[in-house]
C-alpha cells in the first residue's frame, strides 16, 4: 500500500511512518517542506506525484495555549488543511485518517467519552479540530477520523520545540525541582508508538468512521507525574494544585477520558493501560 503520512516529522508523525514502514508499506513521509496543507494546489500536486491508497494526517497546530492568541492559524491548519487533505484524497480515490482531539469535549461528564456524545469545545484548539472532523467526514466517505488524548513519544514535538511531557518532568525532577501539577485535570496519556500500531490495523480495514484511540483507564495528570518519577525510581516532591493556579490561557476540558467503544466493537482495540504504556515508554527511553 503507498502510504502518505502528513506532519512526518512530529511526535506521532515519525512513529506513524515507522510503524507502517514495518509493516512493508511503501511510505511517503511529507514534512512541511514538501506539503503545505494549507494550500489546496499543494495538495494536489504532491498526491498527483504520489498516488497515495492511503493519507495520514497527523500534522495540526497543536500548541493549545497559543492558538487563543493565533485562532486564523489554528482554523487554518486544523480547520481549512484538513479540509483540503479530505477532498483531494478523495478525488485519488484513497483512503484517509485524520488525527482528532480529546479537546473536542467540554469535561462536563464524569464517565469516558463515547464517541456518540456531542462535542463541546471549551478553547480555539477545540473548535478548530472539531471543524476539521466536520470538513473530513464531509470530504472523504472512506475516512477514520481518530481522536487520541494525552500523546508522548520518544521523539521530539516540532510544532512546541520541546520535549514531551514524560521528558520535561523526568529532566525537571533530575534538577531537584518541585513539581507544581494539577490534579482536577483528568485524561489517558497515551504512547503514540501504540497510537501507530492501532493506526496500521485500522488501515487495513474499511470500517470507516469516527474512532476513539487511547490506552485504558485514566489519570490526573498529578497522577500521571507521580507515576513517571515513581516508575523512574526518581524521589521527586511533586504537589497538587488546582487548574486556575497553573496560569494557562487556554481553558482545558477538567474530564477528557476517552472510551475506545467503537475499537472494542469491531474487536480492534490493541491499547494497553496507561500505565503499562508508561512502564514500555521508559524502559525502552531506558535502553535507548
Amino acid at each position: 500500500m503507498r502510504v502518505a503520512v502528513i506532519g512526518a516529522n512530529g511526535q506521532l508523525g515519525q512513529d506513524v511512518t515507522a510503524a507502517f514502514r514495518a509493516g512493508k508499506h511503501e511510505v511517503a513521509a511529507l514534512t512541511h517542506n514538501e506539503i503545505e496543507i494549507s494550500s489546496p494546489e499543494s495538495v494536489k500536486q504532491v498526491f498527483q506525484g504520489l498516488h497515495p491508497d492511503l493519507v495520514i494526517n497527523t500534522a495540526a497546530f497543536h500548541n493549545v495555549d497559543k492558538c487563543e492568541s493565533e485562532e486564523v492559524q489554528a482554523f487554518r491548519i486544523n480547520s481549512v488543511g484538513a479540509r483540503y487533505v479530505a477532498q483531494a484524497s478523495a478525488e485519488f480515490k484513497a483512503k484517509l485518517i485524520h488525527i482528532s482531539t480529546d479537546y473536542v469535549f467540554d469535561g462536563r461528564k464524569r464517565s469516558p467519552y463515547l464517541e456518540s456524545d456531542p462535542p463541546h469545545p471549551l478553547n480555539v484548539y477545540g473548535n478548530s479540530k472539531l471543524a476539521g472532523e466536520f470538513f473530513v467526514m464531509n470530504g472523504n466517505p472512506r475516512h477514520f477520523v481518530v481522536r487520541v488524548s494525552g500523546i508522548y513519544g520518544q521523539h521530539l514535538c516540532r510544532a512546541k520545540g520541546s520535549p514531551n511531557f514524560v521528558e520535561t518532568m523526568l529532566a525537571r525532577g533530575a534538577k531537584g525541582e518541585t513539581i507544581r501539577m494539577v490534579d482536577d485535570q483528568f485524561a489517558t496519556p497515551t504512547p503514540t508508538t501504540e497510537i501507530a500500531r492501532q493506526l496500521t490495523a485500522l488501515a487495513e480495514s474499511s470500517e470507516y468512521g469516527l474512532y476513539h484511540a487511547t490506552s485504558e483507564g485514566s489519570c490526573s495528570w498529578y497522577e500521571f507525574t507521580k507515576a513517571i518519577f515513581e516508575l523512574a525510581g526518581m524521589k521527586v516532591e511533586v504537589l497538587p494544585i488546582k487548574s486556575q493556579e497553573s496560569g494557562r490561557a487556554a481553558i482545558r476540558p477538567a474530564y477528557s477520558v476517552l472510551e475506545n467503544a467503537a475499537l472494542k466493537s469491531r474487536s480492534m482495540n490493541l491499547f494497553n493501560h496507561w500505565r503499562v504504556g508508561l512502564e514500555s515508554y521508559l524502559a525502552e527511553r531506558r535502553t535507548g
